[in-house]
């Protein structure tokens, strides 16, 4: 069996150190981020969480046959992240701000360039090149939650005094998320083929500058100087 999970690490550092430059992080640190901050966030994720699903449906079609297993892996998926942008907004509502807006993608709920851009990507990928290029965006969104995102949370929820149900989106991610990543490193560990490996590590790489381009769109209060 390869250690490809541990290439896919080393491969994608520098795109998710470059990641972790989004001023957001260093403003949650200093609590220096506001409900429309939050609102922001859950916006953009609810408009890449709907497609998840879907993106691991067309995935798991368009699989060849040597790979099965991931083909069955990815059913284990979809029943785990199925209607979780429900929860999405769910947390918009408790936070209050009007989530059929989201939903519809009007006004503030509208999507931003970088998650449409994304998305697009992603389908494209599936569609027209290497479908195995989702697991690209697999390893970002719960690579990140593991690393950064359970402690991000807290320091979101404590800044803005947010009760349990306006977080649930990111504190079960940062929790179910752990299980998710000991599972996705044994199946990267199962890929075989250097087209492959490649187009995971090409994926990862510009959804992390994508991930990465949504991060500084977030709206921020202007701090009064003292």
């Amino acid at each position: 069996m390869s250690q490809f999970f541990n290439e896919l690490k080393r491969q994608t550092e520098s795109a998710r150190a470059q990641m972790l430059q989004a001023k957001i992080f260093a403003a949650c640190q200093k609590g220096q981020i506001d409900r429309q901050t939050y609102r922001a966030f859950l916006t953009q994720a609810y408009h890449h969480v709907k497609h998840t699903v879907p993106l691991l449906m067309a995935c798991g079609g368009r699989l060849p046959e040597r790979y099965e297993g991931l083909r069955v892996a990815l059913g284990h998926y979809i029943e785990e992240e199925s209607s979780h942008q429900e929860w999405i907004l769910n947390d918009i509502n408790a936070l209050g701000f009007d989530a059929q807006l989201v939903r519809a993608g009007l006004g503030e709920g509208e999507v931003d360039w970088p998650i449409e851009l994304m998305v697009s990507y992603l389908y494209h990928q599936i569609d027209r090149a290497n479908p195995l290029a989702l697991f690209g965006m697999v390893w970002v969104l719960e690579g990140t939650s593991v690393s950064v995102g359970g402690s991000m949370a807290k320091m979101v929820q404590q800044t803005l005094d947010l009760p349990n149900r306006a977080m649930t989106y990111l504190l079960s991610h940062s929790e179910l998320d752990t299980q998710h990543i000991q599972f996705f490193e044994q199946l990267m560990n199962q890929i075989e083929s250097p087209e492959d490996k490649q187009a995971i590590i090409n994926s990862a790489r510009h959804v992390f500058r994508l991930y990465s381009a949504m991060l500084e769109h977030l709206p921020l209060p202007v701090m009064q100087v003292a």
